[in-house]
Protein backbone atom coordinates (compact mmCIF):
# COMPACT_ATOMS: atom_id res chain seq x y z
CA UNK A 1 0.00 0.00 0.00
CA UNK A 2 1.60 3.29 -0.97
CA UNK A 3 1.20 6.77 0.92
CA UNK A 4 1.12 9.73 -0.88
CA UNK A 5 1.18 12.76 1.59
CA UNK A 6 -1.15 10.69 3.90
CA UNK A 7 -3.32 9.95 1.13
CA UNK A 8 -4.12 6.08 1.07
CA UNK A 9 -3.53 4.33 -2.33
CA UNK A 10 -5.90 1.65 -2.17
CA UNK A 11 -5.57 0.42 -5.60
CA UNK A 12 -3.73 0.74 -9.14
CA UNK A 13 -7.29 1.57 -10.87
CA UNK A 14 -9.82 4.18 -10.23
CA UNK A 15 -12.48 2.30 -7.36
CA UNK A 16 -14.77 4.21 -5.61
CA UNK A 17 -13.49 4.28 -1.83
CA UNK A 18 -13.46 6.37 1.01
CA UNK A 19 -9.98 7.61 1.50
CA UNK A 20 -8.99 9.62 5.21
CA UNK A 21 -6.80 12.73 4.40
CA UNK A 22 -4.18 12.58 7.63
CA UNK A 23 -2.11 14.57 6.10
CA UNK A 24 -4.34 17.53 4.84
CA UNK A 25 -5.77 17.96 7.99
CA UNK A 26 -5.14 21.22 8.28
CA UNK A 27 -7.83 22.70 5.80
CA UNK A 28 -10.18 25.57 7.22
CA UNK A 29 -13.96 25.84 6.92
CA UNK A 30 -15.93 28.98 7.21
CA UNK A 31 -18.31 29.85 10.73
CA UNK A 32 -21.66 28.41 10.80
CA UNK A 33 -24.64 30.73 11.01
CA UNK A 34 -27.36 30.20 13.10
CA UNK A 35 -30.98 29.34 12.50
CA UNK A 36 -34.15 31.29 12.29
CA UNK A 37 -36.98 31.11 14.73
CA UNK A 38 -40.55 31.11 13.73
CA UNK A 39 -41.83 34.77 15.20
CA UNK A 40 -43.34 36.84 12.62
CA UNK A 41 -40.69 39.34 13.10
CA UNK A 42 -37.21 38.01 11.64
CA UNK A 43 -34.54 36.90 14.07
CA UNK A 44 -31.41 38.30 15.03
CA UNK A 45 -27.98 36.98 14.70
CA UNK A 46 -24.14 37.15 15.19
CA UNK A 47 -21.32 35.26 14.24
CA UNK A 48 -19.75 32.54 16.75
CA UNK A 49 -17.31 31.20 15.05
CA UNK A 50 -15.25 30.87 11.56
CA UNK A 51 -13.14 28.27 10.11
CA UNK A 52 -11.27 28.70 6.58
CA UNK A 53 -9.96 26.06 4.68
CA UNK A 54 -6.07 26.09 3.80
CA UNK A 55 -4.23 26.23 0.59
CA UNK A 56 -3.86 22.36 -0.87
CA UNK A 57 -3.25 21.91 -4.19
CA UNK A 58 -6.12 20.23 -6.46
CA UNK A 59 -4.06 17.59 -7.78
CA UNK A 60 -2.66 16.35 -4.51
CA UNK A 61 -6.09 16.28 -3.43
CA UNK A 62 -7.57 14.48 -6.01
CA UNK A 63 -5.05 11.93 -7.05
CA UNK A 64 -4.98 11.13 -3.73
CA UNK A 65 -8.52 9.69 -4.29
CA UNK A 66 -7.83 8.41 -7.83
CA UNK A 67 -4.64 8.10 -8.50
CA UNK A 68 -3.56 9.56 -12.14
CA UNK A 69 -6.75 11.80 -12.82
CA UNK A 70 -5.12 15.28 -12.50
CA UNK A 71 -2.01 15.75 -14.43
CA UNK A 72 -1.48 19.28 -14.33
CA UNK A 73 -3.85 21.74 -11.59
CA UNK A 74 -2.58 24.17 -12.85
CA UNK A 75 -1.88 25.96 -9.49
CA UNK A 76 -6.07 25.60 -8.77
CA UNK A 77 -6.05 24.67 -4.84
CA UNK A 78 -8.93 22.66 -3.12
CA UNK A 79 -11.75 24.64 -3.03
CA UNK A 80 -16.03 24.23 -4.39
CA UNK A 81 -16.73 22.22 -0.99
CA UNK A 82 -19.33 24.84 0.29
CA UNK A 83 -21.86 23.53 -2.22
CA UNK A 84 -23.92 22.30 0.70
CA UNK A 85 -23.43 21.29 4.62
CA UNK A 86 -25.00 18.07 6.25
CA UNK A 87 -24.27 17.29 9.77
CA UNK A 88 -21.81 14.37 9.80
CA UNK A 89 -23.49 12.82 13.38
CA UNK A 90 -20.65 13.82 15.71
CA UNK A 91 -20.29 17.41 17.18
CA UNK A 92 -18.95 19.95 14.68
CA UNK A 93 -18.59 17.43 12.11
CA UNK A 94 -20.25 17.80 8.70
CA UNK A 95 -20.27 16.46 4.84
CA UNK A 96 -19.82 18.70 2.34
CA UNK A 97 -19.73 18.19 -1.72
CA UNK A 98 -18.07 20.06 -4.29
CA UNK A 99 -19.45 20.83 -7.19
CA UNK A 100 -18.61 19.91 -11.09
CA UNK A 101 -15.13 21.13 -10.32
CA UNK A 102 -13.38 24.39 -11.42
CA UNK A 103 -14.62 26.44 -14.45
CA UNK A 104 -15.13 29.68 -16.05
CA UNK A 105 -16.38 31.63 -19.03
CA UNK A 106 -14.53 33.01 -21.21
CA UNK A 107 -16.19 35.47 -24.61
CA UNK A 108 -14.76 34.36 -28.09
CA UNK A 109 -16.41 36.44 -30.34
CA UNK A 110 -20.29 36.14 -29.94
CA UNK A 111 -19.87 32.98 -27.92
CA UNK A 112 -19.48 32.29 -23.88
CA UNK A 113 -17.25 29.03 -24.18
CA UNK A 114 -17.61 27.35 -20.47
CA UNK A 115 -13.78 26.17 -19.66
CA UNK A 116 -12.77 23.37 -17.34
CA UNK A 117 -8.61 23.72 -16.47
CA UNK A 118 -9.06 20.99 -14.64
CA UNK A 119 -10.75 18.38 -16.90
CA UNK A 120 -10.06 15.45 -14.99
CA UNK A 121 -11.43 16.41 -11.32
CA UNK A 122 -14.00 14.03 -10.35
CA UNK A 123 -16.69 15.53 -7.57
CA UNK A 124 -16.01 14.51 -3.94
CA UNK A 125 -18.11 14.20 -0.57
CA UNK A 126 -15.89 15.92 1.52
CA UNK A 127 -15.80 15.44 5.97
CA UNK A 128 -14.82 18.82 7.61
CA UNK A 129 -14.38 19.45 11.21
CA UNK A 130 -13.95 23.40 12.22
CA UNK A 131 -10.63 23.25 14.59
CA UNK A 132 -10.10 26.67 16.07
CA UNK A 133 -10.16 29.35 12.94
CA UNK A 134 -8.93 26.22 10.63
CA UNK A 135 -11.39 23.75 8.84
CA UNK A 136 -9.97 20.57 8.67
CA UNK A 137 -10.58 17.54 6.24
CA UNK A 138 -10.77 14.38 7.94
CA UNK A 139 -12.66 12.07 5.10
CA UNK A 140 -12.86 11.99 1.44
CA UNK A 141 -15.38 9.90 -1.21
CA UNK A 142 -14.86 10.45 -5.14
CA UNK A 143 -18.19 10.26 -6.59
CA UNK A 144 -17.84 7.19 -9.55
CA UNK A 145 -19.53 5.19 -11.55
CA UNK A 146 -20.83 1.68 -11.22
CA UNK A 147 -17.10 0.27 -12.65
CA UNK A 148 -15.23 2.76 -10.30
CA UNK A 149 -14.16 5.18 -13.22
CA UNK A 150 -14.49 8.92 -11.95
CA UNK A 151 -17.76 10.89 -13.29
CA UNK A 152 -15.65 13.78 -13.72
CA UNK A 153 -17.83 17.46 -13.90
CA UNK A 154 -18.35 17.57 -17.66
CA UNK A 155 -21.04 18.29 -19.14
CA UNK A 156 -23.36 15.72 -20.31
CA UNK A 157 -24.70 16.42 -23.61
CA UNK A 158 -24.10 18.32 -26.80
CA UNK A 159 -27.37 18.76 -27.99
CA UNK A 160 -28.60 20.40 -24.00
CA UNK A 161 -25.39 21.22 -22.16
CA UNK A 162 -22.85 23.70 -22.93
CA UNK A 163 -19.91 22.63 -24.49
CA UNK A 164 -16.36 22.43 -22.22
CA UNK A 165 -13.74 23.68 -23.69
CA UNK A 166 -10.13 23.99 -22.41
CA UNK A 167 -8.59 26.37 -19.47
CA UNK A 168 -8.11 29.04 -22.11
CA UNK A 169 -11.71 28.12 -24.13
CA UNK A 170 -8.99 27.24 -27.11
CA UNK A 171 -9.52 23.77 -27.60
CA UNK A 172 -13.01 21.47 -27.58
CA UNK A 173 -13.31 18.73 -24.61
CA UNK A 174 -15.37 15.44 -25.24
CA UNK A 175 -18.69 15.25 -23.44
CA UNK A 176 -19.18 12.73 -20.22
CA UNK A 177 -22.43 10.96 -19.77
CA UNK A 178 -21.37 10.08 -16.45
CA UNK A 179 -20.51 13.92 -15.42
CA UNK A 180 -22.32 15.40 -12.56
CA UNK A 181 -22.65 18.88 -11.19
CA UNK A 182 -23.19 18.35 -7.86
CA UNK A 183 -24.90 20.52 -5.65
CA UNK A 184 -26.98 19.62 -2.79
CA UNK A 185 -26.08 16.84 0.14
CA UNK A 186 -27.88 14.51 2.59
CA UNK A 187 -26.85 11.45 4.17
CA UNK A 188 -29.51 8.51 4.93
CA UNK A 189 -29.91 6.54 7.88
CA UNK A 190 -28.55 4.13 6.06
CA UNK A 191 -25.24 5.12 5.17
CA UNK A 192 -25.91 5.96 1.21
CA UNK A 193 -26.10 9.25 0.22
CA UNK A 194 -28.34 11.52 -1.75
CA UNK A 195 -27.30 14.69 -4.15
CA UNK A 196 -28.90 17.06 -7.10
CA UNK A 197 -27.10 17.80 -9.75
CA UNK A 198 -27.64 21.08 -12.12
CA UNK A 199 -27.21 19.52 -15.56
CA UNK A 200 -29.72 16.85 -16.01
CA UNK A 201 -31.57 18.12 -13.24
CA UNK A 202 -31.01 15.40 -11.09
CA UNK A 203 -31.31 13.38 -7.99
CA UNK A 204 -28.66 11.24 -7.67
CA UNK A 205 -28.26 8.32 -5.17
CA UNK A 206 -24.35 7.17 -4.22
CA UNK A 207 -23.45 4.44 -2.17
CA UNK A 208 -21.70 5.01 1.17
CA UNK A 209 -18.34 4.61 -0.98
CA UNK A 210 -19.53 6.98 -3.55
CA UNK A 211 -20.41 4.75 -6.60
CA UNK A 212 -23.99 6.02 -8.03
CA UNK A 213 -26.47 3.52 -7.40
CA UNK A 214 -28.96 5.75 -9.46
CA UNK A 215 -29.44 8.98 -10.88
CA UNK A 216 -33.08 10.02 -11.35
CA UNK A 217 -33.42 12.28 -14.19
CA UNK A 218 -36.81 14.33 -16.07
CA UNK A 219 -38.85 11.68 -18.63
CA UNK A 220 -37.69 12.32 -21.72
CA UNK A 221 -34.35 13.21 -21.43
CA UNK A 222 -32.50 10.51 -23.31
CA UNK A 223 -28.75 10.29 -21.77
CA UNK A 224 -27.48 7.38 -22.73
CA UNK A 225 -23.90 5.63 -22.50
CA UNK A 226 -23.64 6.14 -18.26
CA UNK A 227 -21.94 4.30 -16.60
CA UNK A 228 -24.61 3.69 -13.95
CA UNK A 229 -28.26 3.62 -13.96
CA UNK A 230 -30.14 6.54 -14.95
CA UNK A 231 -33.80 6.31 -14.43
CA UNK A 232 -36.64 8.89 -16.15
CA UNK A 233 -38.98 9.63 -13.11
CA UNK A 234 -38.88 12.97 -12.56
CA UNK A 235 -41.56 15.42 -14.36
CA UNK A 236 -40.71 16.04 -17.78
CA UNK A 237 -41.34 19.94 -17.82
CA UNK A 238 -38.16 20.27 -15.34
CA UNK A 239 -36.42 19.78 -18.93
CA UNK A 240 -37.54 23.29 -19.50
CA UNK A 241 -34.30 24.33 -16.78
CA UNK A 242 -32.10 27.22 -17.52
CA UNK A 243 -28.79 26.27 -18.51
CA UNK A 244 -26.25 25.58 -15.48
CA UNK A 245 -29.53 26.33 -12.80
CA UNK A 246 -30.84 22.95 -12.61
CA UNK A 247 -31.47 21.55 -8.71
CA UNK A 248 -29.21 22.89 -6.30
CA UNK A 249 -31.20 22.59 -2.75
CA UNK A 250 -31.96 19.46 -1.15
CA UNK A 251 -33.09 18.65 2.39
CA UNK A 252 -34.02 15.12 4.33
CA UNK A 253 -37.13 15.77 5.89
CA UNK A 254 -38.20 13.62 9.05
CA UNK A 255 -39.94 10.71 7.70
CA UNK A 256 -37.37 10.16 5.65
CA UNK A 257 -38.81 11.99 2.08
CA UNK A 258 -36.51 14.28 0.10
CA UNK A 259 -37.48 17.78 -1.06
CA UNK A 260 -35.43 19.42 -3.72
CA UNK A 261 -35.38 22.79 -5.09
CA UNK A 262 -35.23 24.13 -8.88
CA UNK A 263 -32.14 26.65 -8.46
CA UNK A 264 -34.25 29.24 -11.00
CA UNK A 265 -37.53 29.42 -12.38
CA UNK A 266 -37.48 27.28 -16.02
CA UNK A 267 -37.66 28.60 -19.46
CA UNK A 268 -41.23 27.84 -19.85
CA UNK A 269 -42.05 28.19 -22.36
CA UNK A 270 -38.71 30.45 -23.61
CA UNK A 271 -35.99 32.04 -22.22
CA UNK A 272 -37.71 35.59 -21.77
CA UNK A 273 -39.96 34.22 -19.57
CA UNK A 274 -37.42 32.42 -17.26
CA UNK A 275 -35.19 35.49 -17.21
CA UNK A 276 -37.87 37.58 -15.58
CA UNK A 277 -40.07 35.17 -13.85
CA UNK A 278 -40.05 35.01 -9.91
CA UNK A 279 -41.71 31.26 -9.84
CA UNK A 280 -39.69 28.37 -9.19
CA UNK A 281 -40.63 24.90 -8.14
CA UNK A 282 -40.21 22.41 -5.07
CA UNK A 283 -40.80 18.61 -5.43
CA UNK A 284 -41.08 15.93 -2.93
CA UNK A 285 -39.39 12.62 -3.83
CA UNK A 286 -40.10 9.42 -1.82
CA UNK A 287 -37.01 6.81 -1.52
CA UNK A 288 -39.03 4.20 -0.58
CA UNK A 289 -41.09 4.26 -3.52
CA UNK A 290 -38.43 6.04 -6.01
CA UNK A 291 -41.13 8.57 -7.18
CA UNK A 292 -42.04 12.15 -6.67
CA UNK A 293 -45.03 12.27 -4.73
CA UNK A 294 -45.67 16.52 -4.85
CA UNK A 295 -44.43 19.76 -6.46
CA UNK A 296 -44.76 23.17 -4.66
CA UNK A 297 -44.78 26.24 -6.12
CA UNK A 298 -42.30 29.07 -4.73
CA UNK A 299 -42.03 32.81 -5.18
CA UNK A 300 -39.03 34.68 -4.80
CA UNK A 301 -39.56 37.88 -3.70
CA UNK A 302 -38.00 41.02 -5.88
CA UNK A 303 -34.56 40.85 -6.44
CA UNK A 304 -33.59 44.49 -5.03
CA UNK A 305 -35.69 43.07 -1.43
CA UNK A 306 -33.27 40.11 -1.43
CA UNK A 307 -30.05 42.67 -3.04
CA UNK A 308 -30.51 46.10 -2.90
CA UNK A 309 -27.65 46.56 -5.51
CA UNK A 310 -29.68 44.24 -7.76
CA UNK A 311 -32.23 45.01 -10.28
CA UNK A 312 -32.09 41.64 -12.66
CA UNK A 313 -34.81 38.83 -11.39
CA UNK A 314 -32.68 36.10 -13.12
CA UNK A 315 -29.87 36.75 -10.29
CA UNK A 316 -32.39 35.29 -8.02
CA UNK A 317 -31.21 31.48 -7.20
CA UNK A 318 -32.37 28.78 -4.28
CA UNK A 319 -28.99 27.54 -3.40
CA UNK A 320 -29.91 25.60 -0.05
CA UNK A 321 -32.98 24.23 1.67
CA UNK A 322 -32.65 22.64 5.19
CA UNK A 323 -35.43 20.97 6.86
CA UNK A 324 -36.54 22.10 10.65
CA UNK A 325 -39.35 20.13 11.30
CA UNK A 326 -41.94 17.71 10.43
CA UNK A 327 -42.52 19.29 6.33
CA UNK A 328 -41.00 22.73 7.25
CA UNK A 329 -37.85 23.96 5.19
CA UNK A 330 -35.35 26.94 5.38
CA UNK A 331 -35.20 28.41 1.77
CA UNK A 332 -32.49 30.33 1.16
CA UNK A 333 -33.04 32.67 -1.45
CA UNK A 334 -29.81 34.66 -3.08
CA UNK A 335 -27.68 36.43 -5.28
CA UNK A 336 -24.13 36.55 -5.40
CA UNK A 337 -23.93 39.14 -2.76
CA UNK A 338 -27.00 38.71 -0.38
CA UNK A 339 -29.08 35.87 0.95
CA UNK A 340 -31.79 35.44 3.26
CA UNK A 341 -33.70 32.98 4.96
CA UNK A 342 -37.29 32.36 4.30
CA UNK A 343 -40.04 29.95 6.27
CA UNK A 344 -41.96 27.68 4.30
CA UNK A 345 -44.37 24.77 4.67
CA UNK A 346 -45.24 21.76 2.72
CA UNK A 347 -49.17 21.16 2.87
CA UNK A 348 -50.88 18.35 0.77
CA UNK A 349 -53.00 21.02 -0.41
CA UNK A 350 -50.36 23.00 -2.26
CA UNK A 351 -49.07 20.28 -4.66
CA UNK A 352 -49.74 20.41 -7.84
CA UNK A 353 -47.92 18.09 -9.34
CA UNK A 354 -49.68 16.72 -12.69
CA UNK A 355 -51.87 19.29 -12.75
CA UNK A 356 -51.58 21.86 -15.95
CA UNK A 357 -48.90 23.62 -15.12
CA UNK A 358 -46.40 20.91 -15.28
CA UNK A 359 -47.62 20.77 -19.15
CA UNK A 360 -45.42 22.83 -21.65
CA UNK A 361 -48.46 23.75 -23.75
CA UNK A 362 -50.17 25.34 -20.72
CA UNK A 363 -50.32 29.36 -21.93
CA UNK A 364 -49.46 31.54 -20.33
CA UNK A 365 -47.24 29.21 -17.89
CA UNK A 366 -46.91 29.04 -14.49
CA UNK A 367 -43.32 31.09 -15.10
CA UNK A 368 -45.44 33.51 -17.10
CA UNK A 369 -47.61 34.44 -14.79
CA UNK A 370 -47.26 37.57 -12.91
CA UNK A 371 -49.01 36.38 -9.99
CA UNK A 372 -49.70 33.02 -9.93
CA UNK A 373 -51.73 32.99 -6.58
CA UNK A 374 -54.65 35.70 -8.21
CA UNK A 375 -54.52 33.34 -11.34
CA UNK A 376 -55.85 30.63 -8.41
CA UNK A 377 -52.67 28.77 -8.44
CA UNK A 378 -51.67 27.26 -4.65
CA UNK A 379 -48.10 28.91 -3.68
CA UNK A 380 -46.42 28.16 -0.76
CA UNK A 381 -46.58 30.37 2.30
CA UNK A 382 -43.24 31.88 3.23
CA UNK A 383 -42.04 34.07 5.82
CA UNK A 384 -38.68 35.82 6.48
CA UNK A 385 -36.63 33.80 9.42
CA UNK A 386 -33.74 35.60 8.99
CA UNK A 387 -31.65 38.18 6.73
CA UNK A 388 -27.84 36.80 6.61
CA UNK A 389 -26.99 40.55 5.14
CA UNK A 390 -27.32 41.74 8.66
CA UNK A 391 -25.09 39.21 10.08
CA UNK A 392 -21.36 41.07 10.12
CA UNK A 393 -19.07 38.44 8.92
CA UNK A 394 -21.24 36.44 7.07
CA UNK A 395 -19.16 35.16 3.47
CA UNK A 396 -20.93 35.99 0.37
CA UNK A 397 -22.16 33.14 -2.18
CA UNK A 398 -23.30 31.17 0.39
CA UNK A 399 -24.74 27.78 -0.78
CA UNK A 400 -24.70 25.37 2.47
CA UNK A 401 -27.25 26.08 5.52
CA UNK A 402 -26.94 23.40 8.26
CA UNK A 403 -28.95 23.39 11.50
CA UNK A 404 -26.78 22.60 14.57
CA UNK A 405 -29.35 22.99 17.10
CA UNK A 406 -32.33 25.07 17.44
CA UNK A 407 -30.57 28.63 17.96
CA UNK A 408 -27.35 27.61 15.91
CA UNK A 409 -26.84 27.46 11.70
CA UNK A 410 -23.89 26.39 10.39
CA UNK A 411 -23.12 28.20 6.69
CA UNK A 412 -20.44 27.61 4.05
CA UNK A 413 -19.92 29.34 1.59
CA UNK A 414 -18.57 28.58 -2.29
CA UNK A 415 -15.35 30.03 -3.80
CA UNK A 416 -15.45 28.51 -6.69
CA UNK A 417 -11.81 27.25 -6.38
CA UNK A 418 -10.42 31.07 -6.51
CA UNK A 419 -11.34 31.22 -10.64
CA UNK A 420 -13.30 34.63 -11.83
CA UNK A 421 -14.14 34.89 -15.25
CA UNK A 422 -12.38 35.74 -18.23
CA UNK A 423 -9.35 35.66 -20.03
CA UNK A 424 -7.46 36.79 -16.90
CA UNK A 425 -7.96 34.31 -14.42
CA UNK A 426 -4.63 32.31 -15.91
CA UNK A 427 -1.34 34.15 -16.61
CA UNK A 428 0.92 33.80 -19.59
CA UNK A 429 2.27 30.33 -17.98
CA UNK A 430 -1.60 28.62 -18.01
CA UNK A 431 -1.13 29.13 -13.96
CA UNK A 432 -3.92 30.50 -11.84
CA UNK A 433 -4.98 34.07 -11.23
CA UNK A 434 -5.94 33.03 -7.54
CA UNK A 435 -9.23 35.62 -6.52
CA UNK A 436 -7.85 35.32 -2.96
CA UNK A 437 -12.08 34.55 -2.10
CA UNK A 438 -11.42 31.33 0.77
CA UNK A 439 -13.61 28.55 1.86
CA UNK A 440 -15.07 29.58 4.91
CA UNK A 441 -17.48 28.25 7.18
CA UNK A 442 -19.49 30.54 9.64
CA UNK A 443 -21.73 29.33 12.62
CA UNK A 444 -24.29 32.28 13.69
CA UNK A 445 -26.10 32.17 17.06
CA UNK A 446 -29.86 33.33 16.65
CA UNK A 447 -31.93 35.35 19.04
CA UNK A 448 -34.55 32.95 18.80
CA UNK A 449 -34.72 29.39 18.71
CA UNK A 450 -35.78 27.91 15.48
CA UNK A 451 -39.86 26.41 15.66
CA UNK A 452 -39.87 22.69 15.81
Amino acid sequence: MQRFQGVRRVARRPIAVVVPLAALAALGLPGQAEGAPAAHRPAGARVIGTATLPAVPLGTFSNGLLPGTVGDDRGVNLGGIGSDIFPAGRPGEYWTVTDRGPNGQIQVGKDKRRTFPVPGFDPAIVKVKAVGGTLRVLTAIPITTAHGAPVTGLSNQASRDEAPFTYDASTPLAFNPNGLDTEGLVRAADGTFWLVDEYGPSLVHVSATGRVLARHVPKGLGLTGADYPVVESLPAILLQRKANRGFEGLALLPGGDLAMAMQSPLSNPDKAAGESSLTTRLLRFSPRHRAVTAEYVYRFDPVNVVDPSQTDNSELKISSIVAVGRDRLLVEERTDKAARLQLVTLRGRDNVLGRSWDDPATAPSLEQLADPAAAGVPVLAKRLALDLNTVPGVPLKIEGVAVADRSTLVLINDNDFGMTDGPGAFDAAGRLVDSGVHTTLVRVRLDRPLPR
